[in-house]
């Protein structure tokens, strides 16, 4: 089975998250890998959230492929029906095609390759996982508490990376080092109910919210320029030839440099903590003034900025008139000094044909945060072939995702190049 027909079956099975129901495709990768002969088994906290894991090789070095097998919700609007698998074009499309299905596939493609190779002289491990779209509970917190010997490794290649991005003549490939702190919070506005007919007796709790969320609109978070993060956009300048020294005053002049709305969103991101109102509940009739209004807030946070700040933050914007909860977990990093990540920037330099590989922080969470907390290094790629279509940076969790199979191939060698160099040895 070739790496994109694998992507495509993948997607053909829903597991849009919530519910998941990822079993489904657990049982299709374990008799896969069955047919292969290649150990595995399937682990869940409770029925239908069943995560996939595979070994090959013995020996003292441990090398972790992940990738989760769970989908946000595909939405409507799509040109093509977002679980067909369609594969036209040289391109596959479907919800999960770019997050993180075609990591999936790439990886069981690569071990179903190694594994017909002699002289791994180490354990390959490959974790298909659960419930990595809201947070990894059933997932890798799950195999971290129960099993945690199933999953541990010298080091771990996840998803997080950023794709490549060309600068005048040259390509930058980048390797996601650390990401932000995810602080999933909610806004509360509580109101006096009454009839509707006669809403000056009552106090809208909607109407509250509503204020609230224009507030948050208006918001200016402050500039955190980390070492790390300056460097990058500093090389990213410099690339394009600009005379200008990145600083926390300049950084916005620096961004305005990239004409990619995608790429210059996401550095923007990575400078600040970001505050997104992405769900809203209140109100139960017509008639009734609402008494209750709720909202769901997407907070992502740098280092040094805790629980304490962000409430800090949502009181200095808001005021006092909505109750704020917040839950928080902090941002995770893995050294860039370490032999790993060595190892992973020159394997991807080499499949990219010798295209310069910058480390990155990622504005979003990934399970890695979860492998990061229990002492195991994680490094997110994101491989795409030369010539893709860069729409595709703008369309994970969107609709019409798809990947040119090209990228995909791409992905099944490095991990194979990888993992026969750190384990070859």
């Amino acid at each position: 089975m070739e790496v994109e027909e694998l992507l495509s079956s993948l997607i053909k099975i829903n597991t849009e998250n919530p519910p998941g129901r990822e079993k489904e495709l657990a049982l299709f990768l374990k008799r896969v890998f069955d047919a292969a002969g290649i150990a595995n088994e399937l682990m869940a906290r409770e029925p239908g959230r069943e995560n996939f894991i595979a070994t090959v090789g013995s020996g003292k070095k441990t090398l972790l492929f992940l990738a989760h097998t769970d989908v946000v919700p595909a939405g409507e609007g799509w040109n093509v029906p977002p679980f067909s698998g369609e594969i036209r074009d040289g391109t596959v499309f479907g919800r999960g095609a770019l997050d993180c299905k075609a990591l999936v596939a790439a990886e069981a493609h690569a071990m179903l390759q190694l594994a017909k190779r002699p002289g791994l002289n180490g354990r390959l491990v490959f974790a298909a996982t659960a419930d990595e779209e809201v947070g990894g509970a059933a997932g890798v917190k799950f195999l971290l508490e129960k099993h945690p010997e199933q999953i541990r490794a010298d080091f771990c290649v996840n998803e997080g990376g950023n794709a490549p991005y060309r600068i005048r003549d040259r390509t930058v490939n980048f390797v996601q080092v650390g990401e932000k702190g995810v602080a999933w919070s909610k806004l509360i506005a509580r109101g006096v109910s009454c009839h509707g007919s006669t809403p000056d007796l009552g106090k809208n709790a909607i109407a509250l919210m509503g204020r609230a969320i224009d507030r948050l609109s208006n918001y200016k978070p402050e500039i955190n320029l980390l070492p790390d993060v300056r460097q990058l956009i500093q090389d990213m300048v410099d690339l394009k030839g600009a005379d200008l020294t990145v600083t926390p005053d300049t950084v916005d002049r620096a961004i305005g440099l990239f004409d990619d709305r995608a790429f210059a969103a996401y550095l923007k991101a990575i400078t600040r903590m970001t505050v997104s109102a992405n769900v809203i509940r209140g109100g139960s009739k017509t008639n009734i003034v609402p008494d209750y209004c709720e909202t769901e807030l997407d907070i992502r946070v740098l280092p040094g900025q805790d629980e304490g700040y962000i409430r800090r933050e949502l009181n200095r914007t808001l005021g006092n008139e909505v109750e704020i909860q917040v839950s928080y977990n902090p941002p995770s990093f893995s050294p860039t000094s370490s032999p790993f990540y060595k190892l992973v920037a020159g394997t991807i330099g080499e499949v990219g044909g010798g295209a310069a590989c910058l480390p990155c922080l990622s504005s979003g969470g990934t399970d890695s945060r979860h492998l990061r907390a229990a002492g195991i290094p994680c490094y997110g790629v994101e491989l795409m072939a030369p010539g893709f279509d860069e729409e595709l940076r703008r369309l994970p969790h969107a609709r019409n995702e798809r990947i040119d199979v090209a990228s995909l191939r791409l992905k099944a060698d490095f991990l194979v190049r990888l993992a026969e160099k750190y384990l070859a040895d």
